[in-house]
C-alpha cells in the first residue's frame, strides 16, 4: 500500500474524476429529475415501511423482519451511490478521493450481494410456507431470522472484501478519469498501468459464486412452490397460495431483470453505446429500492393496514 501511495503522489494523481456519460452528456439533463424522484421515493417508502414494521406489533414476524433487512440495505445502498451521482449531474462535483472510491466499490459489491442473499432467504421462507405449512412456525422462527441475518452479513461482507483491496494495490500512473458515474471495480482497474487479470477473475468468480448461487436456489424454491401449488385441489387454494409469494416474486423480477440486462449489454458492448451499461448500473441501485416497499405495501394487507393505523395516529 506504501508503494501505491508513493506512486500516486509522484505522478500528481490523488483522486479520481467520475465522467458519467462520455458519449451522451445530454443524458445528465433528462436523467437528473427522475433519478432524484426515485431517490426520494426510495428513502421515503423504505423509511415508512421500517417504521410501520417497528411500530405495529402484528408485523413482528420473521417474514417482516427479513423485509426490514431488505429495506435497510436498500437505503444504505442508495445513500452510497445516488447522492454522489446527483452531485455530478447538478454541481459537476466529479472528483472523488481514493479512499472514498474504494469504500464505495466495497459497499456496492457487498450490499448488492446481501440483497441477493436476502431474496434467497425470503424464497426459502415462501417455500416452507407453501410446501410445509404445518412446519412453518417451528422452522421460520425469530432465531432462524437471527442466524439468516448473520449468514447474510458475514458471507457478503467477507467474500467481496478482496475486490477493493486488489484495486487499491494497483499503480495508477497518470490516468484518473473513470468513465462511469460510480466506482465500479473494472472501470477503476482499467486505469491502472498494472495487469488486472486477477481483478477480472476475482470479480467474475465472486459475482457468480454469490449472485449465481442465490439465483439458482431462488429458482429451485419457486420450482418446488409451483409444483406444490398445482397439486392443490381446494377451491381458491391456488390463488391464495400464489398471492402469498407474488410480492416476493415481483421484487426478484425487478432485481434480476435490470441485472440481467446490464450483463447482456456488457457482453454485447460492441453493439450498444458504452453509456448504456453506465445508465443501467445507476438505475439498478435505485429503481428496485424505490419499488420494493411499494410492491409490498400494495400487495400485503397487513402492511397496508399498519400504514393506515400509523397515519391515523399521526393525524
Amino acid at each position: 500500500m506504501t508503494a501505491y501511495k508513493n506512486d500516486t503522489i509522484s505522478t500528481g494523481v490523488s483522486e479520481f474524476l467520475l465522467n458519467c456519460f462520455v458519449r451522451s452528456p445530454s443524458w445528465q439533463l433528462w436523467l437528473s429529475l427522475p433519478l432524484s424522484l426515485f431517490f426520494l421515493l426510495a428513502m421515503g417508502a423504505n423509511t415508512i415501511l421500517l417504521v410501520t414494521i417497528r411500530m405495529e406489533a402484528s408485523l413482528h414476524e420473521p417474514v417482516y423482519y427479513l423485509l426490514s433487512l431488505l429495506s435497510m440495505l436498500d437505503i444504505l445502498l442508495c445513500l452510497t451511490v445516488i447522492p454522489k451521482v446527483l452531485a455530478i449531474f447538478w454541481l459537476d462535483l466529479r472528483s472523488i478521493s481514493f479512499p472514498a472510491c474504494f469504500l464505495q466499490m466495497y459497499i456496492m459489491n457487498s450490499f448488492l450481494a446481501m440483497e441477493s442473499c436476502t431474496f434467497m432467504i425470503m424464497a426459502f421462507d415462501r417455500y416452507i410456507a407453501i410446501c410445509h405449512p404445518l412446519r412453518y412456525p417451528s422452522i421460520i422462527t425469530d432465531q432462524f431470522v437471527v442466524k439468516a441475518a448473520t449468514f447474510i452479513l458475514v458471507r457478503n461482507a467477507l467474500i467481496p472484501l478482496p475486490i477493493p483491496i486488489l484495486s487499491a494495490r494497483l499503480h495508477y500512473c497518470w490516468k484518473n478519469v473513470i468513465e462511469n458515474c460510480i466506482c465500479a471495480n473494472m472501470s477503476v482497474s482499467r486505469l491502472s498501468c498494472d495487469d488486472v487479470t486477477v481483478n477480472r477473475l476475482y470479480q467474475f468468480a465472486g459475482g457468480w459464486t454469490l449472485l449465481g448461487s442465490d439465483l439458482i436456489l431462488i429458482f429451485l424454491s419457486y420450482t418446488f412452490i409451483l409444483r406444490a401449488v398445482l397439486r392443490l385441489k381446494a377451491e381458491g387454494a391456488v390463488a391464495k397460495a400464489l398471492s402469498t409469494c407474488g410480492s416476493h416474486f415481483i421484487l426478484i423480477l425487478f432485481f434480476s431483470t435490470i441485472l440481467l440486462v446490464f450483463i447482456l449489454t456488457h457482453v454485447a458492448k460492441r453493439k450498444v453505446s458504452p453509456d448504456v451499461p453506465v445508465l443501467l448500473n445507476v438505475l439498478h441501485h435505485v429503481i428496485p429500492a424505490a419499488l420494493n416497499p411499494i410492491v409490498y405495501g400494495v400487495r400485503t394487507q397487513e402492511i397496508k393496514q399498519g400504514i393506515k393505523r400509523l397515519l391515523k395516529k399521526g393525524w
